[in-house]
């Protein structure tokens, strides 16, 4: 994931290189915008807040999330219409 945080709304913008970029409505203070991203994925993609996790990059832009009980081809498809491979 790449976050941007201070957005005017939380939504997703399309890709950034190899990431899916999120735009967040919130400030990256006090771990804010970490909770909108856990909050906005775990609405967006159907699954309990607890199952989602930011596992690396908890202070930077660049983050790596883990999604139980859903793959990676799987979320990408909900956050960005793309096709399952």
């Amino acid at each position: 994931m790449h976050v941007v945080p201070r957005a005017a709304r939380t939504e997703v913008m399309g890709r950034h290189g190899d990431a899916v970029k999120i735009r967040l409505a919130a400030p990256p203070v006090d771990g804010a915008a970490n909770a909108e991203l856990v909050r906005f994925l775990a609405e967006r993609l159907g699954v309990a807040r607890g199952a989602v996790t930011v596992q690396a990059g908890a202070s930077s832009r660049r983050k790596t999330v883990a999604i139980a009980g859903i793959t990676s081809q799987q979320a990408q498809h909900v956050l960005l219409g793309s096709p399952v491979t």
